[in-house]
């Protein structure tokens, strides 16, 4: 992966992925956060193990950084992007739609 490419996936991470490491545990800590999301096979969805992972990412600093972390955050930037798409017409504040959105790290009424 190029730098150039690097900083476009980390800009765009950081600008899509609005909640703090702390406000994404406390949302995972929640029965909404584990409701909603396609499973993974083991009982927790795609969406809430991207949380857990968009955590250690933000923790971490830049120069930490690895390969699979931009994988990662590429596969984030995509999902916000189609997710957000989807909007729905009405009613989001409590809405699937939402808390899948908040499992990727992305509030949208915030």
């Amino acid at each position: 992966m190029e730098n150039i490419e690097k900083e476009e996936i980390y800009d765009e991470f950081y600008n899509k992925v609005n909640m703090t490491p702390s406000e994404i545990e406390r949302w995972l800590d929640t029965d909404k956060a584990k409701s909603v999301g396609k499973n993974s096979g083991d009982g927790e969805s795609i969406g809430y193990k991207s949380g857990n992972k968009i955590i250690t990412i933000k923790r971490k600093n830049k120069s930490e950084l690895n390969n699979s972390d931009y994988e990662h955050m590429k596969k984030v930037n995509s999902y916000i992007a189609r997710h957000s798409a989807q909007k729905p017409e009405d009613g989001i504040k409590e809405s699937d739609w939402r808390y899948s959105l908040k499992n990727w790290g992305h509030d949208p009424i915030k």
